[in-house]
């Protein structure tokens, strides 16, 4: 059984919420801010966070700050606003989706399940392949560990997955489409920002310098790949 915090200082929204991933065998737990998120995950094993942006005591973007200083559970955003500036913000400190409010709970249920598909498989012992190595990037899909130099890279299940895609493909084209119909297996109508931003936190991890990267380039008008690095062709 998969265990989903829901944080929102609406109580009708998280016991709304609670309802319907009850019905598909979640377990839940409820925070109403964000101390009392970070407080829950660090005393369970929390398998997806469900994260409104505006609350009392802490919001939800310094609760996510404070929650990747020690954990990679998926995180997906549930906000009021529209903005792409907010959802941007967001997926820059580390969420791995957001859902608009007023949201469709049949969407959040798919958002989730989707989530919760790609965190158990970076747990699972399918191997496909065995390891990766682009340049002085090493990705081990047995252990599922990325290292630069030698030194181990902590990721987020949708950085990894994006990660392995490229590499698994070094070379290939991939258009922001591509890459979150096969990363987040969803459709991928207005996904442009959201690729992108995912694809800045990966320079900013895996790059010496991530606004001249060697390995993940961009391809103006048509997408983005990996490439073997200057010194590694």
């Amino acid at each position: 059984m998969c265990n989903v915090l829901i944080c929102d200082d609406e109580k009708d929204i998280v016991s709304a919420l609670k309802i319907y991933l009850s019905s598909e065998d979640y377990r839940t737990f409820e925070a109403y801010n964000g101390m009392e998120a970070v407080q829950i995950v660090k005393e369970n094993e929390i398998h997806l966070v469900l994260m409104d942006i505006m609350m009392p005591v802490m919001d939800g973007i310094t609760a996510m700050t404070k929650l990747r200083e020690f954990s990679n559970v998926p995180i997906i955003l549930l906000t009021a606003k529209s903005e792409d500036s907010d959802k941007i913000l967001g997926l820059n400190i580390g969420a791995d989706d957001y859902i608009t409010k007023p949201f469709n709970p049949v969407e959040v249920l798919a958002r989730v399940k989707s989530q919760l598909r790609r965190y158990t498989k970076l747990g699972s012992a399918v191997i496909k392949p065995t390891a990766l190595k682009i340049g002085n990037i090493a990705l081990d899909d047995e252990t599922k560990t990325v290292t630069v130099d030698g030194e181990p890279v902590s990721l987020t299940p949708t950085e990894y997955e994006i990660l392995k895609l490229l590499m698994q493909n070094p070379g290939k084209v991939f258009s922001s489409a591509e890459i979150y119909t096969k990363v987040w297996g969803d459709n991928p109508l207005g996904c442009e920002n959201t690729v992108a931003v995912h694809i800045r936190h990966l320079r900013e991890k895996l790059e010496i310098n991530p606004a001249e990267p060697r390995y993940l380039k961009v391809v103006w008008g048509q997408g983005y790949k990996i490439v073997k690095g200057v010194d590694n062709e």
